[in-house]
């Protein structure tokens, strides 16, 4: 690879006046196994390797930008998840945040079932075989065409989140001659330490019927009278990328309270919640993710306390973890481009893709770490914005890391933890082609979502 010659940005963290670091890591070669998946190291000669395979060698063969998905991980932490909650819980992968038929697949060999909020995601699960009495769908504004459909395929719940979609739901299985099995989501009114647009538990926000006012209790005595459906348990989710546990506890009270009114009023005990996901992974070293059988423990206990002061059999818990079991199992791998320092401030490092394969840094404001992954150098920290090539200023993949002074156009670099919610959240902005996705286990990879090509777009593009 070329190591073209250019002008040295600066060096030092002082220049720094906003952003996540305040000072460069005593090593630019070191691997955090927080943020980098279970099989990924770096071989003898300094190159990053993940599956046994090395990055030069997954760049050759399937271009950059592109996704790299850790499939003996991704397993690993589903059987994780599945082993701390046991057989008297369900974990439910949240498909939202990355699904495929592989994915699906795999969730069923490792005994996990799986949320699904949309008709099209709802089909995907269908086609790869996952069962339907194991599929959850969710939404706030679900369509009568994909109702009609989850109600049909015998899904095992259906997330019920106005008082319209009560109706509507219920209206649709009698129509169909059956009962369906039916959760209400409810909002807490809990203020999650995460950013506003993924705090989902205040009242302010277009999920679930609120608690507040007596609304929630309302849902509850309207779907108990319908022929059409049966209800079996209260949802709720407070958001995404939480550390803290503290909401959960307010919200895991707040849930058995609503299940005491019905008892009191119903004579009706409901034998399940659904405290969502949301749980925190570490995208920086500075992160600190719960293990899950720490979690496990923690709702599980939280759940227990509430019921026995309420007086309550403890109810069959489920939980929705997506971003917390692929998120760490797949890196998004760039060639390096333009580097263009900037006196005084910090060296932007132009990649050869963007906002259009991880929208969470604009969107978000969210921090990723980011290495050098095809060689090791002993150069000097410089402090860098890792940059797309979008028309668009706001186009940044990591907003402040430090790579090494060497760094020239033709490197790799490699952004860790963007399993989740970046090949999802993809776009074709400036008609961008979106990415593979790879998955690499054992020595070996294979595409599991194809790279898009010109041909593609063209095709929709009906003149």
């Amino acid at each position: 690879m070329s190591r073209s010659a250019h002008p040295a940005g600066p060096r030092h963290a002082d220049v720094l006046t906003e952003g996540h670091y305040s000072a460069p890591p005593a090593d630019l070669n070191s691997l955090d196994p927080k943020v980098w998946s279970s099989t990924v190291t770096r071989d003898k000669g300094g190159e990053l390797t993940v599956g046994g395979l090395e990055v030069s060698r997954l760049a050759e063969e399937f271009g950059t930008p592109a996704y790299f998905l850790d499939e003996a991980d991704f397993r690993s932490r589903c059987r994780a998840w599945a082993d701390a909650f046991g057989r008297d819980a369900d974990v439910f992968y949240a498909g939202k945040a990355f699904l495929s038929r592989a994915v699906v697949r795999w969730l069923h060999e490792e005994r996990l079932n799986l949320d699904v909020c949309s008709g099209t995601e709802l089909a995907t699960a269908l086609d790869a075989g996952m069962p339907a009495e194991r599929i959850a769908f969710h939404g706030n504004n679900k369509s009568e065409a994909e109702i009609r459909r989850a109600v049909e395929a015998g899904v095992g719940r259906i997330v019920l989140d106005s008082f319209q979609e009560i109706v509507r739901v219920a209206h649709i299985a009698q129509e169909l001659g059956k009962v369906q099995k039916a959760f209400i989501r409810v909002t807490v009114g809990v203020e999650a330490h995460t950013h506003e647009f993924i705090a989902t538990a205040h009242e302010d926000q277009k999920f679930g019927i609120a608690l507040a006012g007596g609304q929630a209790a309302e849902a509850v005595r309207r779907a108990l009278k319908l022929d059409g459906l049966e209800l079996t348990g209260i949802h709720s989710h407070i958001g995404s990328q939480i550390f803290d546990m503290a909401g959960f506890e307010v919200s895991a009270r707040r849930v058995v309270q609503l299940l005491a009114e019905v008892r009191d009023e119903h004579g009706v005990q409901l034998p399940e919640i659904d405290l969502g996901g949301g749980l925190g992974i570490a995208y920086t070293s500075e992160d600190d993710p719960r293990e899950p059988h720490e979690i496990a423990k923690a709702l599980t206990e939280i759940v227990a306390r509430e019921c026995d002061a309420a007086g309550l059999r403890a109810p069959r818990i489920s939980v929705e973890p997506g971003r917390a079991i692929v998120g760490p199992t797949a890196f998004t791998l760039y060639e390096v481009g333009t580097i263009k320092p900037l006196e005084g401030l910090r060296t932007y490092v132009s990649v050869d893709g963007g906002m259009s394969d991880n929208i969470r840094t604009a969107l978000y404001d969210a921090e990723y770490s980011v290495s050098l992954v095809s060689r090791t150098s002993d150069a000097e920290p410089m402090l860098v914005r890792v940059v797309g090539k979008h028309c668009e200023s706001g186009d940044i993949v990591v907003r402040d890391a430090f790579l090494p002074a060497d760094l020239a156009p033709g490197d790799l670099i490699a952004v860790p933890a963007t399993g989740a919610y970046c090949r999802s959240m993809a776009s074709n902005y400036n008609h961008a082609l979106r990415p593979p996705v790879v998955a690499v286990r054992d020595g070996s990879a294979r595409v599991i979502v194809r790279r898009e090509t010109e041909e593609d777009l063209l095709r929709l593009d009906v003149g």
